[in-house]
C-alpha cells in the first residue's frame, strides 16, 4: 500500500475532526498523560472518524489499546520498542511505524521490517527537547539509501516549502505537528499542505 505524502500528528480527536473533512488521509493521533478512560475515548474518536473518511489512523504508542480497538497502524518511538510486544502487534495485522534519530536506531526498526520509517528532527523543532539538533536533508538522502523501498517519513520543523525540499532529498511523507496546530489559519494551512503534497 502506497502512503499518503502528508501526514499530520494531532494530539486530539477534535483536531482529527477539522482535518479530515479537507482530504487529509494519514493522520496520527499522539495523545499524552490522559487519564485511561479519557484516552480510550480518544482513540475510538479517532478511529471512528478516520474510518468514515476513508482515512488511515496511526497510534502513537498505546499499542495494547491499538490492537483492542482494532485500529490498524501504530507509531512507536525507540523507548516504546523497549516495552512493545511486537509479534503481537503483526499477530494483530497492525502496521508500525517507526522514529529514528540515528544510524542505532535505523538499525533497530529496519530489522523489524516497519511500514515506515520516521527521521526527524529534520529542521530544529520546538515541540519537545530533543538532543538531535537538527538532521539535515543530506541525512534525508542517506536514510533513503538505507531504507531502500520503505517509506520515509520526514519530521521536525518541516513547513509546506520545506517538505519540497525534503521530497527532493528523498522523504516519500512529510510530517507536521505545530506548523499547523500553532497556525492561526489551521485549516488553511492544511489545504497548502494537501497542494504541495498532492
Amino acid at each position: 500500500m502506497t502512503l499518503p505524502r502528508f501526514y499530520p500528528i494531532f494530539d486530539s480527536a477534535d483536531w482529527i475532526a477539522r482535518a479530515l473533512p479537507l482530504g487529509v488521509k494519514l493522520v496520527q493521533i499522539r495523545a499524552k498523560d490522559l487519564p485511561e478512560a479519557q484516552l480510550r475515548e480518544e482513540l475510538i474518536r479517532s478511529r471512528d472518524l478516520c474510518r468514515q473518511h476513508g482515512a488511515t489512523l496511526v497510534v502513537n504508542d498505546y499499542w495494547q489499546l491499538a490492537i483492542e480497538l482494532g485500529c490498524d497502524f501504530i507509531h512507536l518511538g525507540q523507548e516504546d520498542l523497549d516495552s512493545a510486544d511486537i509479534p503481537a502487534i503483526r499477530k494483530a495485522g497492525i502496521r508500525l511505524g517507526v522514529s529514528t534519530h540515528d544510524h542505532a536506531e535505523l538499525d533497530r526498526a529496519m530489522a523489524l521490517a516497519p511500514d515506515y520509517v520516521a527521521l526527524g528532527p529534520v529542521w530544529p523543532t520546538i515541540l519537545k527537547k530533543m538532543k538531535w539538533e537538527q538532521q539535515g536533508l543530506e541525512r534525508v538522502t542517506e536514510w533513503r539509501k538505507l531504507v531502500g523501498t520503505t517509506p520515509l517519513v520526514a519530521i521536525g520543523g518541516v513547513t509546506p516549502d520545506r517538505a519540497r525540499e525534503a521530497f527532493a532529498a528523498g522523504a516519500d511523507i512529510a510530517s507536521a505537528v505545530t506548523d499547523i496546530t500553532l497556525n492561526a489559519d489551521p485549516e488553511g494551512r492544511i489545504r497548502e499542505w494537501l497542494q504541495v503534497t498532492a
